[in-house]
């Protein structure tokens, strides 16, 4: 169960500098989780550390600091987890609701490339272990954002993936069973992770977990439609004028402008921008900003 306590997150992936587009998703998540009187938590999703930069971690953890979001708690590292991760896993299978899968991707490619049944001609030393998708299962919810979500798992996702053929951890398993051990109620986050969050609910329904509150924020995008994470437009925000950059995503997020009173420091901004942020204003759509988000912001979001 849920700690009676509302409770948000923000997990950045270490794989370099923070770019206006993180920075949209941790104020996002930091001003709905102060506006409930919650905590908000940081957690660097590090499982991966084959895409990992040396020094990244410890450079966004100082630009959060920078623009005034301050954490709550310990960091989590989600490399020094693995011992939780296989426990699921463990439960899982031991339920027959995971197995372990022989396909390559060029087998399952030459099939639609979604998992139903094992196509794998022969066995492979290194198996991945997939979730396996009941028939019919329909997953819905309400985002904040953008309203009742429906997808189909089997037919839309498939069989996925909780742990790799090369060992690592998947994402799906991992954020998962995080977010349950850290008591989050609630997920803000980029849209980009809209569509797999029926799969994380799948998950959570069958490790007996407690689905959180979900809603996906706008994603910024460059002039090419890229987002920002995929851009080399993407350049990391300058920390030596954060009111701009921080008045700026306030607009991204929809919101009405604040009165001038908030913009004497960073310190009033997050506290006037707590009592009036909206998540019923955020847009849906994606939004398109200049090269040059890494000093200002210099296409209005408004």
């Amino acid at each position: 169960m849920f700690n009676s306590t509302p409770c948000g997150r923000f997990a950045p992936s270490p794989t370099g500098p923070l770019h206006a587009g993180s920075l949209l998703a941790a104020l996002g998540s930091w001003l709905q989780a102060r506006q409930r009187g919650g905590q908000w938590r940081v957690r660097v999703e590090d499982v991966d550390l084959t895409r990992e930069v040396a020094g990244a971690a410890q450079d966004q953890l100082r630009t959060l600091a920078a623009f005034g979001l301050q954490h709550d708690g310990e960091i989590a590292y989600q490399s020094r987890r693995s011992g939780l991760y296989q426990a699921a896993l463990d439960q899982l299978l031991g339920r027959g609701l995971a197995f372990e899968c022989h396909c390559s991707r060029s087998e399952l490619a030459a099939v639609g490339g979604i998992h139903r049944h094992c196509v794998a001609t022969q066995p492979r030393p290194d198996p991945a272990m997939r979730l396996r998708a009941p028939a019919d299962c329909e997953i819905a919810f309400i985002d904040g954002v953008h309203g009742v979500i429906h997808q189909r798992v089997d037919l839309e996702v498939g069989d996925f993936v909780l742990r790799r053929s090369d060992g690592l951890w998947a994402y799906q398993l991992a954020v998962v069973v995080d977010d349950a051990a850290q008591g989050i109620t609630d997920v803000v986050r980029g849209s980009d992770l809209l569509e797999s969050t029926p799969r994380q609910i799948l998950l959570q329904r069958a490790l007996g977990l407690p689905t959180p509150n979900y809603a996906h924020l706008p994603l910024l995008l460059d002039t090419d439609g890229h987002k920002l994470s995929k851009s080399s437009a993407a350049l990391p925000v300058d920390t030596r004028n954060p009111l701009v950059t921080l008045t700026r995503l306030w607009a991204c997020l929809g919101q009405v402008a604040l009165p001038p009173s908030a913009t004497t420091s960073v310190a009033e901004f997050l506290h006037t921008a707590t009592a009036c942020f909206d998540l019923n204003a955020v847009p849906r759509q994606s939004i398109t900003v200049s090269a040059a988000m890494h000093n200002t912001i210099s296409t209005p979001c408004a």
